[in-house]
């Protein structure tokens, strides 16, 4: 009797402990609402957006199943919390650069992100400091990172919830909450030039910087990107010499040029095109005579297609160059003839069609640029 009592206890706490367990088990089930991710790269930073994503399954959702305003969900320490903007565990909104959104900074890092609906079509974008937490039921004012009025609007039916990046540009973004007829939109922007030329000035000092094309690029992209023109300068100063890395070439001379012109001194530009020009090769020269005609200067692009021409003398294109540069200057009848010269060497049917095409706008008496 006392063998089978103590058999009986075995046995009863056995069922005990293993029913613990499995109240305790974490397995990785499916669940309801499935598991997103949302990226964006504008310029070299990269935003990125971790959300559950919750289906209409014809409830009603504004008003209903998200509360209008700052709610008491009887859970956690929040008397006065925000919508988790998705469901399950915390929205996460991350950055890898300091941003701005709704023309409000924010620093490089990851955010829980809240929404706030409002019954006028309003609402307010929230990103705590407290990305960790579960949902919003612990959310603190004091947390708050960032915070923006938006205006909703009205779009065709979304059945799960879904964040997208809309209105993508070289500086900024729209990024939106979709869900049932609802979409709540909010603009981030990025610094670009900024930050990519902290990288830059970052990377000069380490091995990107051993080589003569890194200091090459990174002058070209601060003159064609609103950077420091005079820091541009240094930087293509040393790839064109006194480094160990430094060659002079047609392509180093054409930046400094152009920094050069950005900066209002033409003459010496004209000056260090002048020296590039024996390190082109033709179809480089045919270019910088293109970009002169592009930017008014057109005796001078005829000078620079003559000098091609003598250079390079019977290559292709240099008689398509003259044609370019005799109808910048209104000499037609020239033009065509060079052009009817080029017509014979041009190396593919794109370039046969294109010339052509040019023969019969100067036959009409039409410039060709």
């Amino acid at each position: 009797m006392k063998k089978q009592l103590l058999q009986i206890t075995f046995l009863a706490t056995l069922i005990a402990c293993s029913s613990l367990n499995l109240a305790y088990a974490q397995l990785n089930l499916p669940r309801g609402s499935q598991m997103a991710e949302v990226s964006q790269r504008i310029g070299i930073t990269d935003i990125n957006i971790v959300y559950s994503r919750p289906s209409v399954n014809n409830r009603e959702i504004w008003g209903n199943l998200v509360p209008y305003g700052l709610n008491d969900f009887n859970f956690g320490t929040s008397k006065a919390a925000p919508w988790r903007a998705g469901a399950n565990e915390n929205t996460i909104f991350e950055t890898t650069h300091a941003i701005k959104i709704g023309g409000r900074d924010l620093p490089a890092g990851k955010y829980g992100l809240h929404m706030v609906i409002n019954e006028d079509g309003t609402a307010k974008v929230l990103l705590t400091n407290n990305h960790g937490a579960w949902g919003s039921y612990f959310f603190e004012p004091s947390d708050v990172a960032l915070e923006v009025d938006v205006k909703t609007k009205e779009i065709p039916h979304v059945e799960q919830l879904r964040y997208e990046f809309n209105e993508v540009d070289a500086t900024s973004a729209v990024a939106s909450l979709n869900w049932e007829k609802k979409q709540i939109p909010f603009t981030i922007e990025v610094p670009v030039t900024d930050i990519v030329m902290t990288d830059i000035r970052s990377k000069m000092q380490n091995q990107p910087g051993f080589n003569r094309q890194t200091w090459e690029q990174a002058a070209n992209f601060a003159l064609n990107n609103g950077g420091d023109l005079e820091e541009a300068m240094g930087w293509i100063n040393a790839a064109i010499e006194g480094q160990f890395f430094s060659q002079k070439n047609f392509t180093n001379l054409g930046i400094k040029a152009q920094i050069l012109m950005k900066q209002g001194k033409m003459e010496e530009a004209m000056a260090v095109m002048d020296k590039a020009m024996p390190l082109g090769t033709v179809f480089q020269v045919h270019g910088y005579g293109r970009q002169l005609i592009a930017t008014g200067q057109k005796d001078k692009a005829l000078e620079v297609f003559k000098w091609n021409a003598k250079t390079h003398k019977g290559q292709w294109p240099v008689d398509y160059g003259l044609a370019r540069g005799y109808s910048a200057v209104g000499n037609y009848k020239t033009a065509l003839k060079h052009l009817k010269i080029a017509e014979g060497r041009a190396p593919d049917q794109i370039n046969q069609n294109a010339i052509a095409a040019n023969v019969s706008k100067l036959q009409e008496g039409t410039d060709i640029n």
